[in-house]
C-alpha cells in the first residue's frame, strides 16, 4: 500500500472511531506511523486529505445505492432510501464528512463527480414514479432523508416513540412521488 493510501486508510479508521472533530493531520499521521509533516507531501492541505477520505465514503455509499433490478420503482426508491439511512447510521463520521461541502469545496478529489451521481440515482428513481418535477421532488426527498438521518443520530426520533423507520421511509417516498 502506498503512503497516500495508508494516510487515507488511517483517516477513514480515525473518522469511524473518533469522528470528524478529531480528524487532524497529526492524528492521521500518527495512526499511519509517519511524521506529522509527511501528509503534506501528498496532500497540500488538510482539506485535500479530508476530500480523499470522503471519496472512499462516497464510493461506498454509491455502491449501496445501486438500484436492484426487477422490483417496482417505488420499492427500489424505498430500498435506496433505507440503504441511505443505514449508511448514515452505520458510518456516522463518514456521513458527516461527505456532506460537509463547506470543508470539502475546492479541496480536490473531484468530489462533485462522485456525489452528483448519488443524487442522480434518486432523481432517476423519482422520475420513474413521477416524471414531472423529478429533480425538485428528489431534492425534497433527499432533504427529508437527511433530516431523518440527523434525527436518528441525535436520538430525537426515540423521543417521539419512533424507532422503526420503515413506515416513515415509505410515507416520505410516497409524499414526494405521489
Amino acid at each position: 500500500m502506498t503512503l497516500p493510501d495508508r494516510l487515507v486508510q488511517a483517516g477513514v479508521e480515525l473518522l469511524e472511531e473518533e469522528g470528524l472533530a478529531d480528524l487532524t493531520l497529526r492524528a492521521i499521521a500518527r495512526r499511519a506511523g509517519v511524521s506529522h509533516g509527511a501528509p503534506r507531501r501528498y496532500f497540500p492541505t488538510h482539506n485535500a486529505l479530508l476530500a480523499a477520505i470522503a471519496a472512499t465514503g462516497l464510493a461506498d455509499l454509491a455502491a449501496r445505492l445501486e438500484p436492484a433490478d426487477g422490483s417496482p420503482p417505488e420499492d427500489q426508491l424505498v430500498d435506496a432510501a433505507r440503504r441511505y439511512l443505514d449508511f448514515a447510521a452505520e458510518r456516522p463520521g463518514m456521513f458527516d464528512l461527505i456532506f460537509r461541502h463547506d470543508l470539502l469545496a475546492g479541496a480536490g478529489g473531484n468530489l462533485r463527480a462522485t456525489s452528483l451521481p448519488l443524487f442522480a440515482t434518486f432523481v432517476d428513481l423519482v422520475a420513474e414514479l413521477h416524471p414531472a418535477e423529478a429533480e425538485l421532488r428528489a431534492t425534497a426527498l433527499w432533504t427529508n432523508l437527511q433530516g431523518l438521518a440527523t434525527l436518528r443520530a441525535t436520538n430525537a426520533l426515540e423521543l417521539l416513540g419512533t424507532t422503526d423507520l420503515d413506515p416513515m421511509i415509505r410515507y416520505v417516498v410516497r409524499a414526494h412521488t405521489g
